[in-house]
């Protein structure tokens, strides 16, 4: 019997360089959507789902996510005596969303290699991965629907989405067959990471969220160096859907709002878009927009 999933791993080890001189000295993860750093999002995802046991894997530089959801005494008791309970509750959120844990990655070798870093915390059990780049809409339910399917199949699941053909190289894109009778749950055939321009053979592409099954830690283990050096997750998975190791892989195709705040033009519009919606901000940010882009 599948056992339930209740941790979640989030890789957090980037240098953010797309995103310099931002970055230089601040995580990438902290940059603000709104008013929450973006790693936040991430979180409040996984615990949405029902995990409340994360683990981040971080590197250098990267005590800034320690300390945002660690409770900040000082700050606490002056919100109180100012009588600012709204700035209060929203600071003591962080620190109360989940038991959250932290372990360094080491050597920089690639998201497969952060995943491995987490075999001894998670175990034998099934586990979540999510990539902090990748915000989904909080209404979606992404995740949750992942964890079902993983447990109905017994399988390990990625997230998949349809992405341009000229976008594909900068994904892992994945070749599926239909499941019968499982609408928008396919079975994952094949998995090439950033194929070169023209040569993929699918439209689907891997985004950020992973349920995978602890056979994907053997695998890791011995799976060599691919692009760039680094130790790829998707090569792992490619060899769990060839093998049926761990009940193979499926997929959950996405058609949900989804955001790349990995991406300077995405982050940029994830901040418009979530702004826009908020009933504090909306109003006047709507009115806004539509007396700047007439000015333009």
């Amino acid at each position: 019997m599948t056992r339930p999933v209740t941790k979640a791993v989030i890789p957090a080890a980037g240098l953010g360089t797309r995103f310099l001189p931002a970055t230089k000295a601040m995580p990438k993860e902290m940059l603000p959507v709104v008013d929450k750093p973006a790693i936040q999002y991430v979180v409040e995802e996984a615990v949405g789902a029902g995990l409340v046991d994360v683990l981040m894997i971080t590197g250098r530089n990267k005590q800034p996510l320690e300390n945002h959801f660690d409770r900040v005494w000082e700050l606490e008791r002056t919100l109180e005596a100012k009588g600012d309970t709204g700035r209060l509750e929203a600071v003591m959120q962080a620190s109360d969303l989940a038991d959250v844990h932290y372990l360094r990655q080491g050597d920089p070798r690639g998201l497969g290699h952060a995943v491995l870093k987490a075999r001894q915390h998670v175990g034998g059990e099934p586990f979540a991965v999510l990539l902090g780049d990748d915000l989904i809409d909080e209404q979606e339910t992404l995740l949750a629907d992942m964890i079902r399917v993983s447990a109905e199949h017994g399988a390990s699941v990625v997230a998949l989405m349809e992405v341009a053909p000229q976008d594909a190289q900068k994904f892992g894109v994945a070749t599926v067959e239909a499941i019968p009778g499982h609408d928008g749950v396919v079975r994952v055939l094949d998995l090439v990471e950033k194929p070169a321009p023209g040569t993929q053979r699918s439209n689907l592409a891997v985004i950020g969220r992973y349920v995978l099954q602890p056979e994907i830690f053997e695998v890791l283990a011995r799976t060599a160096p691919g692009k760039g050096g680094e130790i790829q997750l998707t090569d792992a998975l490619l060899e769990l859907s060839r093998t049926g190791l761990g009940g193979g892989v499926v997929g959950v195709v996405f058609h949900g709002r989804r955001f790349d705040t990995g991406d300077r033009l995405d982050y940029i519009k994830a901040i418009v878009q979530l702004a826009v919606e908020r009933d504090d901000l909306g109003a006047p940010l709507r009115a806004w927009l539509k007396d700047f882009v007439a000015e333009i």
